[in-house]
């Protein structure tokens, strides 16, 4: 007998006695714990399917340990922008033993009730002349509601546009681009008329580390890029090797 159950937001065909490692739960060591999402089971040739979920069905398992899995390496790389980052990570994990698939009786875990809504009041208006009611329904909204929409046509307003992607420039990486952006160069067309001498003292001093690049030809891929001519940009990049001509 084997059944196929949602555990810890992910999906298992486990049986009885078997190991399954999950993410981590919140249920301590040694303590029991109970799946009531059950979406198939499967008894010989009987095999039952949920619609999501088998009413009355529950896999119980053990908890044997808390643990964190082997470490994986997140490495990312720009090609010609020099931008390289390097990350590992962890995954916490639970080891449990299942001990037993009940197929009928089980109890399901007790959700939390949904606040009530506020109940509609009805009002009613004498219109003069005439012998009549109107029954108007008023629902009164929450402070929140109201009090959050100015603050929608205010971060409208306060956005402002951002300048262009200096990385796209042969040459030009993340800290690069930052020292240009924070000398006043934050677009392709100011760049196109910069001195690359001028672009050179101006990275030196806002990094050693930027001293080495070489902005010769930085003006020129500028000026193709204002000018929207990105299929002429990428045949003189092809040509270039960190900015500088092959």
């Amino acid at each position: 007998m084997y059944a196929i159950v949602e555990m810890a937001g992910q999906q298992f065909k486990v049986a009885k006695d078997q190991k399954v490692y999950v993410h981590r739960l919140q249920t301590e060591e040694g303590k029991k714990v109970t799946f009531d999402n059950v979406l198939l089971l499967a008894d010989g040739s009987n095999i039952t399917i949920g619609a999501p979920a088998i009413d009355g069905a529950a896999v119980e398992a053990k908890v044997v340990k808390h643990f964190k899995g082997d470490k994986v390496i997140v490495f990312k790389k720009k090609r010609r922008k020099g931008y390289r980052k390097k990350n590992g990570h962890r995954q916490s994990l639970t080891e449990i033993v299942v001990e037993s698939i009940v197929a009928k009786g089980a109890k399901k875990s007790e959700k939390k009730e949904e606040p009530k809504k506020k109940e509609v009041k009805a009002t009613k208006v004498e219109t003069k002349g005439k012998d009549a009611t109107v029954d108007v329904s008023v629902a009164s909204k929450p402070k929140a509601e109201k009090a959050a929409a100015p603050a929608k046509s205010t971060s409208k307003k306060s956005s402002s546009k951002k300048g262009d992607d200096l990385k796209k420039i042969e040459g030009v990486g993340p800290k690069a681009a930052e020292a240009l952006v924070a000398a006043g160069i934050d677009s392709f067309a100011k760049l196109a008329k910069a001195d690359p001498e001028k672009i050179k003292e101006l990275l030196s001093e806002a990094s050693s580390r930027l001293a080495h690049l070489e902005p010769g030809t930085w003006p020129e891929q500028a000026q193709l890029a204002a000018d929207g001519k990105w299929d002429e940009l990428e045949k003189l990049q092809d040509d270039l090797d960190g900015g500088i001509k092959k």
